[in-house]
């Protein structure tokens, strides 16, 4: 079981991770641990205040370090007492980038079967406001940051019900079939590139047809097809990707052939 406490203001707002959704699966069925801690119960006066100005003046406020602290804390108690290793993960536009490769190895982690490695719990903390108070990272308090992408938010619930989708999505049994997530975009399955193009019913839509290749049943044409079609996406959507993959040594003498014949002559 995952162990997952989360840290916010609005804990209403991850009802749309679970209570909705194919994900929700996830808690429905016992999968995760869930617990969720509002700093304000953590406050140190009457008035529940967990943000004030920063010192030095500027716009916006900073969300007060010993009510976060505190959360954090207690959120640390109950997953060491679950045997967890806590993982304190604050969500941050200054962070590092949230990839499928962390989503990977953060499930490895967190379902690990290694008897010399704790299995990790994970404890989400959502900012608000325009920043929390940088003494909780002087404290240790906070393992990691984690950004969604160069954006800026209004606060922490938003990328953490996003990277928390993408987390429980490849834990099995969550989905349908758990080849779904195997085979996305990014993954080892597809060598780090994208996905191929899909097609469903009706078989003509305006006037487009299905490729005649997917109709044939030959199993060995389609997953050639396949892979052209991924090698295809990734070089019109995202090169980078395709040299990386070369870099990795992930393409084959006929991959490089099929984008050498349909690259774009300069």
């Amino acid at each position: 079981m995952i162990a997952l406490d989360i840290i916010t203001l609005f804990p209403e707002m991850f009802t749309a991770l679970t209570e909705q959704g194919v994900v929700s699966r996830a808690f429905k069925q016992g999968m995760v641990d869930v617990k969720f801690w509002n700093p304000r119960e953590f406050a140190l006066n009457a008035y529940k205040t967990v943000d004030d100005r920063p010192y030095g003046g500027g716009p916006g406020m900073v969300m007060m370090g010993p009510p976060l602290a505190a959360a954090i804390r207690a959120a640390r108690t109950r997953q060491e007492a679950l045997g967890k290793e806590p993982h304190v993960i604050y969500l941050s536009p200054q962070g590092g980038a949230l990839t499928q490769n962390w989503i990977a190895q953060c499930l490895d982690r967190v379902q690990t079967t290694d008897a010399d490695r704790a299995m990790r719990g994970l404890i989400v903390l959502c900012g608000r406001y325009e920043a929390v108070d940088e003494r909780l990272f002087t404290l240790g308090l906070i393992d990691e940051e984690l950004s969604v992408g160069d954006v800026v938010v209004s606060g922490g619930e938003l990328p953490a019900m996003l990277m928390l989708d993408a987390l429980l999505r490849c834990v099995g049994g969550v989905l349908n079939d758990d080849l779904s997530a195997q085979q996305d975009s990014f993954s080892p399955s597809v060598d780090g590139l994208l996905d191929c193009s899909h097609y469903t019913r009706p078989e003509l839509f305006e006037d487009l047809a299905v490729p005649s290749v997917l109709l044939s049943g030959d199993h060995a044409k389609i997953a050639v097809f396949r892979r052209q079609q991924s090698l295809f996406n990734t070089m019109r959507k995202r090169f980078d990707l395709i040299e990386r993959a070369r870099v990795l040594g992930k393409l084959s003498k006929a991959d490089e052939k099929f984008l050498e014949m349909h690259s774009k002559p300069e």
